[in-house]
């Protein structure tokens, strides 16, 4: 259940749901246009399980008024984006009302539930039968717990499709915050429980009992966490750390789960131009609070994305040319993760591309890189003897 949102929450966009934001704008288009045609009558289902306010004082958009912004953009195309949107706060409710009717009136499906995500679940999942569903759980506090979404995931949804995916906050705040509970004698067990239902079982208090710093601990947790998800349901399942700062600690990680290798590709890319818009922010931010300083802090850490490409080309090919190993062309898309490596979620798929060509300039590959089909698509082909 989320512990809600402070009174300054919706005046403006703290940076870490620039990132958030940015990335849902990029991967909810890609996933209706991918999914839709698995429906007859072309229709997703998309839920914000803790949607707030809908948009912010400033008229910038959130999470749900981003989803209605593509639903709406969709739907003059011939594809049916039907969302539903949780809110627990009543005035915050209100507010995603008000919102909502906009586009409504507009013809977009979409409608709004005042309460816990939990409430409507059962019945979003239903309304989803047969047809692709997205869920998007971003809450303040503490997710649902592990056997609720392995039961959506694993059991109710277990099929490559119509597809289900999920995009989740997992809180390192809410972890650090009860590690410290389990190192207190006086620490609170009703909370540690409903830490233990998130978790799936009491296995994450271990590792705030042994002699590892708070941090380690934490970050423990999140990978077992993601490792035991990954294994109940038989998901691919990717964890993007999301911060205020790049020197500072993680606020939350975004929990990915897809079981598609097409979803896999575009998430990563995504990732890659949202960590992108994030660095431009953070940029921005610095410039205004201090306009006459020679250059900002982030000028200074960011890291060039063209060096970045340049150093990751030669590592996506030798990974590629150990795929190659096997005698067998390789799909692209069909080894996201063993093609990209280390640098998953920092390059854009353009690199792919180019570690093809730099492949084959290196005559080990007699696929060229070349051709009209999209990166993903690229089938490469194992040296000739």
């Amino acid at each position: 259940m989320s512990t809600g949102t402070g009174g300054t929450y919706w005046q403006g966009k703290a940076l870490p749901s620039v990132f958030k934001h940015d990335l849902l704008r990029r991967y909810i288009p890609p996933f209706g246009g991918m999914t839709g045609t698995q429906a007859q009558d072309r229709r997703v289902v998309y839920l914000d399980g803790y949607a707030g306010e809908g948009r912010y004082e400033n008229g910038e958009p959130g999470s749900a008024e981003i989803a209605l912004q593509v639903a709406s953009y969709y739907r003059s195309r011939g594809l049916n984006l039907s969302c539903f949107f949780v809110e627990q706060q009543a005035r915050s409710f209100v507010r995603l009302q008000q919102v909502l009717r906009g586009y409504q009136a507009r013809g977009v499906d979409a409608r709004a539930h005042h309460g816990e995500v939990n409430d409507v679940l059962d019945d979003v999942v239903q309304r989803a039968m047969g047809v692709p569903l997205f869920l998007f759980l971003d809450p303040c506090g503490l997710c649902l717990p592990m056997d609720r979404l392995v039961d959506v995931l694993a059991q109710r949804r277990p099929q490559r499709r119509p597809a289900t995916e999920l995009l989740m906050n997992f809180s390192m705040m809410a972890v650090r915050r009860l590690g410290g509970h389990v190192r207190s004698p006086k620490g609170n067990e009703k909370s540690l429980e409903r830490f233990d239902a998130v978790c799936g079982g009491r296995w994450w208090r271990e590792y705030f009992t042994g002699g590892s710093a708070e941090e380690d601990a934490a970050e423990a947790v999140a990978a077992e966490y993601a490792r035991r998800l990954k294994q109940r349901t038989g998901m691919f399942v990717h964890f993007v750390p999301v911060a205020k700062h790049p020197t500072w600690k993680p606020v939350y990680y975004l929990v990915f789960a897809t079981r598609s290798p097409y979803g896999l590709w575009v998430f990563g890319d995504a990732v890659a131009r949202a960590r992108s818009e994030w660095w431009k922010t953070l940029e921005l931010q610095e410039e205004q609070e201090e306009p006459d300083a020679l250059f900002s802090t982030t000028s200074i850490l960011r890291p060039d994305p063209s060096v970045v490409e340049k150093e990751a080309v030669p590592i996506i090919a030798a990974n590629l040319e150990r795929l190659l190993q096997s005698g067998r062309a390789v799909k692209l898309v069909d080894h996201t993760l063993e093609l990209f490596g280390q640098y998953y979620g920092q390059v854009t798929e353009p690199a792919a591309r180019k570690a093809v060509k730099y492949l084959h300039s290196e005559g080990k590959t007699p696929s060229t890189g070349i051709g009209g089909d999209k990166t993903r698509e690229l089938i490469v082909q194992p040296p000739t003897a």
